[in-house]
């Protein structure tokens, strides 16, 4: 089996395992993470009604020109940051951390204590 193959298999695998877990309503969504090697992004999703209630990404214009490298803890932190404030502008306070199929580590915790710091209740 290619080793490409295999790999995107395993962490399609842990996704699901975290996904099954990690369900969002209306009143506490689903702060879903995505990372890349070069960007991180995430979005609050109410599961329930299939929509996207607000999302940040280092892809995203404002947020791009404030960041010298959009792939590192520093820029994790940024999002996580920003994410509280769109949530709370949304009217959420309590959100449920899908992380995928990423460690709680790295960037994933830095956004998730930026998150915090910001006002999220994760």
């Amino acid at each position: 089996m290619d080793k490409n193959k295999k790999t995107a298999e395993k962490r399609l695998r842990r996704s699901r395992h975290v996904r099954n877990k990690v369900r969002g309503t209306a009143d506490r969504p689903r702060l879903s993470v995505n990372r890349s090697l070069k960007h991180f992004s995430c979005q609050l999703i109410d599961d329930l009604s299939g929509k996207t209630l607000a999302s940040v990404s280092t892809r995203d214009k404002g947020v791009r020109d404030s960041l010298t490298a959009a792939g590192n803890c520093d820029a994790a932190a940024k999002i996580g940051k920003l994410i509280a404030e769109k949530s709370a502008q949304v009217g959420v306070t309590m959100v449920r951390l899908d992380r995928g199929h990423a460690k709680y580590h790295g960037r994933v915790k830095a956004f998730a204590e930026a998150a915090r710091e910001g006002g999220l209740q994760l």
